[in-house]
């Protein structure tokens, strides 16, 4: 994903035209891993979402890695971020970094439907979570997803397959602020949307998953789109050319404009999630920063 380089140029940036994507990933200090049952996980985001990821519901089958029951390893740390699954099935919860360190120990969560799991991040944590469906792993924990896969290993030490929904942070990256982003810039494998669930900024989503442009939903996928195991990929990884991918004569800021394409794919993302990433460019309505430490919610599904 193209915006990977604005990690260098991050300050510089922000300082020159104000809040813009700081592309995530990072971990360090040990993580604190909490299960606990979700607050009704809502019907509507669980129906959409699993119909168009994929079919097991359950955890893995294998004697591999296994729900966490409980607090596993608490460690004090800057931000808790939890994940919530309001899918019917199970999800797979992956992380990844964007620069070396901090970093953190753990790397892959087993999320099972209408439960949750917060897990400490460290201060400057830069980096992405996602989540992985369809997945089986051995007790070695290596195995295969059938979307975000990460090279087969149920702990990544990579960025997973594409398409996949992203949640990308950089924790006190700019005057103590937050910058975070939901991205389907590579395509999308399952609705999801970000609360601020501490710290001192109003949060623009609602609890549902609606913002003033609109709410979230499943991507209503073209079937060019459309990839093994239920995701939908955007036009630059399924049809390549330079003019999907804002690259060659179309790279500049001003050349990359979805409304000029053959069609406008960038639209159908942006209609599930008004306030994620569409396409690369796609700064403007879909950056969001939060002061005071804030802590974080992922819910992956839909919510009513």
């Amino acid at each position: 994903m193209r915006r990977g380089y604005l990690l260098g140029i991050a300050l510089a940036v922000v300082a020159l035209s104000g809040p813009a994507l700081l592309y995530t990933h990072d971990n360090s200090a040990p993580i604190a891993m909490t299960v606990t049952p979700s607050p009704t996980p809502s019907p509507s985001r669980t129906t959409t979402a699993a119909t168009t990821t994929s079919p097991n519901a359950t955890a893995p089958t294998s004697s591999g890695p296994t729900p966490a029951a409980g607090t596993t390893h608490v460690t004090t740390g800057h931000r808790q971020v939890t994940f919530v699954n309001n899918v019917n099935q199970t999800v797979w919860v992956a992380s990844g970094e964007q620069t070396r360190q901090p970093a953190l120990p753990v790397s892959g969560w087993v999320l099972p439907a209408g439960q949750s799991v917060t897990v400490s991040v460290p201060d400057k944590w830069n980096g992405r979570f996602w989540g992985r469906t369809g997945c089986s792993f051995d007790a070695s924990g290596k195995g295969h997803c059938q979307t975000g896969d990460c090279a087969g290993l149920f702990q990544c030490k990579q960025y997973g397959q594409i398409p996949a929904t992203l949640a990308e942070f950089n924790f006190n990256s700019w005057q103590n602020l937050d910058f975070y982003d939901v991205s389907m810039v590579d395509g999308s494998n399952l609705p999801m949307y970000v609360n601020i669930a501490a710290g001192t900024t109003k949060d623009p989503i609602s609890s549902t998953g609606c913002a003033e442009s609109g709410c979230t939903r499943s991507v209503d996928c073209p079937a060019e789109l459309k990839t093994t195991g239920g995701g939908c990929g955007s036009a630059c990884s399924v049809l390549g050319g330079d003019q999907y991918c804002c690259r060659g004569r179309w790279a500049p800021r001003s050349a990359c404009d979805p409304t000029k394409w053959p069609v406008n794919y960038a639209a159908v993302f942006k209609k599930a999630e008004p306030f994620a990433y569409s396409y690369v460019d796609d700064d403007a309505t879909s950056t969001f920063t939060c002061a005071g430490e804030c802590g974080y919610r992922i819910t992956f599904g839909l919510n009513s």
